[in-house]
């Protein structure tokens, strides 16, 4: 499934969601990885069994500079805008993210990408 894009880009989102999901997974947690093809997209989803977001912040978490616990974001590194660049690499390459949690339960992040046609 053949995907025409920036190499080092799609290895940016792809690094950036990995490390955000180990970041945020306890030890004993899960990381699920998949990557299929749903119709002309090809799609990339991490899936996490970590503390999950809450559903006050679920629609913030793309904003440049937005931490859901800034105090505790802070302590493990970063500076809330890791997302916001994955966001707008994703949309240059002409594809979508999305995001879903349940606070407690985990986290996933689908990247939607047109295949080449």
């Amino acid at each position: 499934m053949p995907i025409q894009a920036d190499e080092d880009k799609i290895s940016q989102v792809v690094t950036n969601l990995l490390v955000n999901a180990i970041k945020f997974t306890p030890a004993d947690g899960t990381i699920r990885i998949q990557v299929l093809r749903e119709q002309d997209k090809a799609v990339f989803r991490i899936q996490d069994t970590g503390e999950g977001i809450s559903p006050d912040d679920l629609g913030k978490v793309f904003e440049r500079f937005f931490m859901t616990d800034p105090s505790r974001s802070r302590k493990l590194g970063g500076k809330g805008i890791g997302l916001s660049i994955v966001k707008s690499l994703v949309q240059a390459h002409g594809g979508e993210i999305t995001v879903d949690s349940v606070l407690g339960k985990g986290t996933t992040f689908t990247v939607h990408l047109p295949v080449k046609r």
